[in-house]
């Protein structure tokens, strides 16, 4: 029987490629599961992960190998915003795509499907319990000079006026940048309340190696939408002092749906897999949600496909309450405190 062939397109090297194992652990988990539910179309589902690289020019030339040489009926696309318009192009009017990551809430194009959470619906939230329940006034603003921090911390800056802050400052870097000390010196001059530091992966984790050498961990909280298990755990415990994160997922969350997928992950691939995180778990959610689109459209076909996003039940998440959710549909958002390595949900909204 011919079958569907899913392509699961994520960096693997870069500063976005420490996601990799995580985002490869969850895709699997999602195509053994659906192909133990009779495939999609009754149909046997073939995974195939394709290395997205480290810019767009590399993640449009991939999308494009997975279609013209892998043959490809849909993409699950897990990589950051500067290289989702490049694999949006390659796939437009051949393939579904669907873009699993939180992102800034912008998209050039109406046939990305996007599944992950928006910046204001990250940070709304985040600024609002800040400034209630820290009294935060004075936000630093920092990240990568790209397209997702930029427009997210654009964002942040209208949320922080409305709530009564302050902004003392902002700074971006390159992708890869690990020269901090401009920012470090500015973050103290500035004698910021809080600091909203939106670097990606490898670069997240360097960012705050770096802000806790200068010393200024236990004077400047951090808060951050770009924080997950598997950033965490490339820090040191004394290195989450007095930091905190927003998400529609942590491992920690007790929730029905988690527990049900954490029990399947763990089942699956043993006591000590990737770190199930937010951007790994997304590629789960992803192809259920490719899955659940070609189902009910009762075709491959790219264009059919997006009428029914919005309109679909997904068979099975690891996020909020509903066991089976419309795709792209939204989720609660948690704010978590670390301590030492562990989320501790300070607030839902």
């Amino acid at each position: 029987m011919r079958s569907v062939r899913v392509c699961l397109l994520i960096p693997q090297s870069g500063a976005a490629g420490l996601w990799a194992p995580s985002a490869e652990a969850c895709g699997r988990l999602a195509v053994d599961e659906i192909n133990r539910m009779s495939g999609i179309l009754r149909r046997p589902v073939e995974l195939r992960i394709i290395n997205a690289g480290e810019s767009g020019a590399s993640a449009g030339q991939a999308a494009r190998d997975a279609i013209e040489i892998h043959g490809a009926h849909g993409i699950v696309g897990m990589l950051p915003s500067f290289s989702r318009d490049s694999v949006a192009s390659a796939a437009h009017g051949r393939v579904p795509f669907i873009y699993t990551p939180q992102f800034e809430g912008l998209s050039s194009t109406f046939d990305v499907m996007t599944t992950g959470e928006t910046a204001d619906e990250l940070l709304a939230p985040a600024i609002q319990w800040l400034s209630e329940s820290k009294h935060a006034q004075r936000y630093f603003l920092c990240g990568n000079d790209y397209i997702w921090p930029r427009s997210s911390l654009k964002i942040a800056r209208a949320l922080i006026a409305r709530f009564g802050g302050t902004v003392t400052g902002e700074h971006y870097l390159p992708v890869g940048s690990h020269d901090f000390d401009e920012i470090l010196d500015r973050i103290k001059a500035t004698r910021s309340d809080v600091l909203v530091p939106l670097f990606l992966g490898l670069d997240c984790i360097a960012f705050n190696r770096a802000f806790c050498a200068a010393d200024l961990s236990s004077r400047v909280l951090r808060f951050s939408t770009a924080i997950d298990e598997t950033v965490v755990y490339g820090l040191e415990t004394d290195e989450t002092e007095n930091l905190y994160a927003a998400s529609s997922y942590f491992s920690s969350i007790r929730s029905r749906n988690n527990g049900a997928f954490l029990e399947r992950y763990h089942t699956a691939f043993g006591d000590s897999p990737p770190p199930a995180n937010a951007y790994g778990e997304s590629c789960y959610e992803g192809i259920y949600s490719l899955a659940a689109l070609i189902e009910q459209a009762g075709s491959l076909d790219a264009l059919e496909l997006t009428r029914f996003y919005g309109r679909s039940i997904q068979q099975r998440t690891a996020r909020g309450d509903d066991a089976r959710p419309v795709v792209g549909g939204r989720h609660p958002i948690y704010l978590a405190r670390l301590d030492g390595y562990d989320f501790s949900i300070v607030a839902r909204r």
